[in-house]
């Protein structure tokens, strides 16, 4: 298909994957329209922070809104939908919320895609859908397991869009990425969380439980994962993981994180960040066999440059001062 001088839309763009993918589309020659959620300080959260900000049409709206939808997707050749409610905790509280972004936004961005005539939509998904690993890695085929009103609202989504390849051959992948990290990442993760916490010269750095294990993935690998599932005619109507097909522990984590910064600070528990015991999932591990084979993509960054680079732009004054490290980011 090739994506040059094609005309993209990216929905959530104003987020942390958004952003950096709105970046990397700019760098293939595509034509963008980027969503940012409509706020009265008109700001464009980290797109504002882009270099080619000048180059891409940035737009307000919510994708709640169904005639807000249909106006974007007009004149889109290919929409990679990412505006979502992500943060899990906060499911917890208000899971209402969840079901009307993740889901009916999805719906309202499936309708206008199918109705202006778009040629392929990117449903951006989540390794949370699977919940614990009933078995691993876990490939595309894997049970999913709503284990958090999160999850629960991204199968609904996930569904959702399919329904619309099988139902009116609407062109759409679903693209599933295991955990992302990186420059410009909420504190409510977990590697912002101990980053910005030493950086603000903590000596004792607060963690939930530390015995999951996640599958984690340099931002720049994830958006060109999709960038490449998009490119590629033979996704559609199919379900994509990315990931690197490689697990370590939130504990080796922070310990690898702390040998980094050469720091001497202590982990402590702290239990308000501990999920409900039968929400948690606790071993999140990608076979990342199928995008391998559909589209060559191989990740380019090992864990530890990625968190090198991931803590350089976090330890900048400029950057550290926009996270509250004294509290729990929900």
């Amino acid at each position: 298909m090739g994506l040059r001088d094609k005309r993209v839309l990216v929905t959530g763009a104003d987020g942390f994957i958004g952003s950096h993918l709105v970046e990397q589309l700019v760098r293939e020659g595509c034509k963008v329209r980027a969503l940012s959620c409509y706020n009265s300080f008109n700001n464009w959260g980290w797109l504002e922070d882009i270099a080619c900000k000048e180059d891409v049409e940035v737009v307000a709206g919510d994708v709640r809104d169904q005639q807000c939808c249909r106006h974007i997707t007009k004149g889109s050749d290919v929409v990679f939908h990412l505006a979502a409610l992500i943060a899990i905790p906060y499911s917890y509280t208000a899971p209402e919320s969840y079901i009307d972004t993740n889901v009916k936004g999805t719906l309202h961005m499936c309708q206008a895609a199918l109705e202006n005539g778009v040629g392929r939509v990117i449903q951006v998904s989540t390794s949370e859908v699977y919940g614990s690993a009933r078995y691993v890695p876990i490939d595309e085929k894997h049970p999913l397991q709503p284990q958090s009103p999160y999850s629960a609202s991204k199968i609904g989504a996930d569904a959702v869009a399919m329904s619309f390849f099988h139902s009116f051959d609407l062109q759409v992948a679903v693209a599933r990425p295991f955990n992302t990290y990186g420059p410009r990442q909420s504190a409510r993760a977990v590697i912002p969380t101990i980053i910005t916490q030493m950086a603000a010269g903590r000596k004792e750095i607060k963690l939930g439980d530390v015995t999951p294990t996640r599958d984690m993935n340099y931002v720049t690998d994830t958006c060109r994962g999709l960038i490449a599932i998009a490119d590629n005619e033979a996704a559609a109507g199919e379900v994509v993981n990315i990931g690197s097909n490689y697990e370590i522990s939130i504990r080796d984590l922070a310990e690898t994180i702390r040998q980094l910064m050469g720091s001497d600070a202590d982990f402590v528990f702290d239990e308000q960040r501990v999920r409900p015991p039968v929400s948690e999932v606790q071993r999140l591990w990608c076979d990342n066999a199928k995008i391998r084979s559909l589209t060559g993509f191989e990740p380019r960054h090992s864990i530890e440059e990625g968190l090198r680079r991931t803590i350089e732009w976090f330890s900048d004054p400029e950057n550290l001062k926009r996270y509250k490290t004294d509290i729990y980011n929900v």
